[in-house]
């Protein structure tokens, strides 16, 4: 006769999680955590860019969906600090959001275009690309 209790299952469960079948499961969740750093900061660009529709607050439509994007973007970058050291999730969290609002605001409002920009802006993500691969 075969006894089964809770205690029993649940190692058995956890033996399952070690097993070579499940080898890489830290991996997803941190290439999860790495997903919702991106949107985080992807986000951060789409209030960022909000900010300048919403001519100071001033027009409703602009202004509620900027804070919308401000709250996805702090609650994906809040889940995304579960897993990333902090100083790291918010460098490169900061980075695309700077990054990317600096480029959309040459391609969208017009904004001025150098080299020197535009070697800032490579370093920026050289720089976010070293982050990740350091953490």
């Amino acid at each position: 006769m075969i006894l089964h209790d809770a205690h029993s299952e649940s190692l058995a469960g956890s033996a399952e999680s070690d097993s070579p079948i499940h080898p890489h499961e830290g991996d997803e969740s941190q290439l999860m955590a790495w997903t919702f750093l991106v949107i985080a900061g992807l986000l951060e660009v789409c209030w960022a860019i909000g900010l300048k529709y919403t001519e100071g607050f001033s027009r409703f439509w602009p202004t509620a969906i900027t804070l919308v994007a401000m709250a996805a973007s702090f609650g994906c970058l809040a889940q995304a600090l579960k897993s990333i050291p902090l100083g790291t999730g918010y460098a490169v969290w900061t980075g695309i959001g700077a990054a990317g609002t600096a480029v959309l605001g040459m391609v969208i409002f017009a904004e001025t275009v150098s080299l020197i920009k535009l070697a800032s802006l490579l370093c920026i993500l050289l720089g976010i690309i070293g982050l990740k691969n350091s953490a």
